[in-house]
């Protein structure tokens, strides 16, 4: 990324404009043409921006020539994170890493995911597993559908051995119908559930049984999650922006365990809320975090608060932190990733997913101007007119959390001995105001 110093570099000065490409009609589409000095190509055009789905990243990106400047919004095999099955296997590698390298209370600090197993390759270590605690609840989800297509509930080892003859004959089917070249992973398709935006790929009818968080915290008798945005302008070196707005997403019904298959009380989708018969446009199903994080400060005081907030910046890092390795850091790369985590009684955030292609599709006016802002301060980051100095900490509603370690909210470095006033870059759900960047 050309932002060291404040020269031009040479492909401003050649270039009157900067020229985009994207597929995806909504919000993003609004934000690139009203861009100043933004325009738009379309089908062969050679372009320097291109905001790719990633079925185009898979057939193309081995193919295609970049320019030093040129930048897509997708890193390679960024599925490594963002498919259900992958996302745990890179997290449970991570914990033993952790233990062997720190030990266990460190290993401790990734333990946010509930207990998952994937299937049908992990069906008898499942099986373990339920008998240990007959009467608790799971939930199957598939590993690369969106929208919450696909998931049920389930307390009987019946009700699995159901799916699984169920699905047993389609797998090589769905296999056979993957992409032939995948260098990376045999099967590198990912998960865009909650994106209207891309059309599904071919999923291979994987499945990961996770143990249900059968106490959610609930504001209303209503179960919900959060939705917060990750910006990651490179894994090597790490360095990631937390977005301080964001949203609950509720769902329609309240909460109950006695009626397990019933997705509008468990599934808090808006793809799924919005079908619900007595579902309200105009209200919709979301409070902004703002809101959110005033209402727990209300209950429980700030302390509460501040704990929980660090605890999510926390699954922010060590999730990302966990693909470093594996994920190919290109620099002509980005990634806004929609993070989705579920609070419990005890102020305990869960990681459920992360997704590669978070929804850009508004639901409300609020909603609109949310991801109309989210996706201008994503171009002022990416910086493809070399306005920034490489030194910021803030842009818009973006916080720098990490820069190959910790950053630190006051000015100066970090406390190498940890016994300073470090407080980490973070502000998810406090007020943003317009300013482009505050260093």
């Amino acid at each position: 990324q050309s932002t060291q110093g404040r020269g031009v570099p040479p492909y401003c000065q050649q270039r009157a404009s900067i020229r985009f490409k994207t597929t995806l009609m909504n919000t993003l589409m609004d934000v690139l043409r009203h861009r100043p000095g933004w325009v738009e190509v379309k089908d062969e055009g050679e372009w320097d921006f291109y905001w790719c789905d990633v079925s185009w990243l898979r057939e193309n990106f081995d193919h295609t020539y970049m320019g030093e400047h040129v930048r897509i919004s997708h890193f390679r095999n960024h599925y490594e994170l963002t498919r259900k099955n992958y996302m745990v296997k890179n997290l449970k590698r991570f914990r033993k890493q952790m233990e062997r390298e720190a030990g266990k209370l460190e290993a401790a600090k990734c333990d946010f995911f509930p207990k998952t197993f994937e299937m049908p390759c992990e069906y008898h270590l499942f099986v373990e597993e339920f008998r240990k605690n007959p009467g608790i609840t799971w939930i199957m989800k598939p590993v690369a559908r969106s929208q919450g297509k696909g998931i049920f509930l389930f307390r009987r080892l019946k009700d699995i051995m159901d799916w699984k003859k169920g699905t047993a004959g389609k797998k090589l089917t769905s296999l056979e119908a993957q992409p032939a070249r995948n260098t990376v992973n045999p099967s590198g398709s990912h998960d865009t559930r909650s994106s209207e935006d891309q059309k599904d790929e071919i999923p291979v009818e994987n499945y990961v049984a996770q143990r249900y968080i059968e106490n959610p915290y609930l504001i209303g008798g209503r179960k919900f999650d959060l939705r917060v945005y990750v910006l990651v302008m490179s894994y090597i070196p790490l360095r990631a922006w937390l977005y301080r707005d964001g949203f609950a997403r509720f769902s329609n019904t309240r909460f109950t365990l006695n009626s397990i298959d019933d997705q509008y009380v468990h599934l808090t989708n808006v793809a799924v809320q919005k079908t619900s018969p007595d579902y309200h446009p105009k209200k919709g199903c979301k409070w902004m975090l703002q809101r959110f994080r005033q209402y727990l400060a209300s209950k429980h005081g700030p302390e509460a608060v501040e704990t929980l907030f660090s605890d999510m910046d926390n699954i922010f890092i060590r999730s990302l932190q966990s693909v470093q390795k594996v994920i190919i850091s290109d620099k002509h790369c980005f990634e806004l990733y929609g993070y989705d985590i579920l609070i419990d009684q005890d102020l305990k955030p869960w990681l459920l997913e992360v997704n590669a292609s978070p929804s850009l599709t508004a639901s409300s006016q609020e909603d609109y101007e949310l991801k109309t802002c989210l996706l201008e301060d994503t171009l002022h980051v990416v910086d493809m007119e070399a306005r920034l100095t490489g030194r910021e900490k803030r842009v818009g509603g973006f916080d720098l959390m990490w820069n190959d370690g910790p950053v630190s909210r006051e000015e100066g470095g970090p406390d190498p001995s940890g016994m300073g006033n470090f407080v980490t870059n973070t502000h998810l759900g406090m007020q943003i105001s317009k300013s482009l960047g505050d260093t």
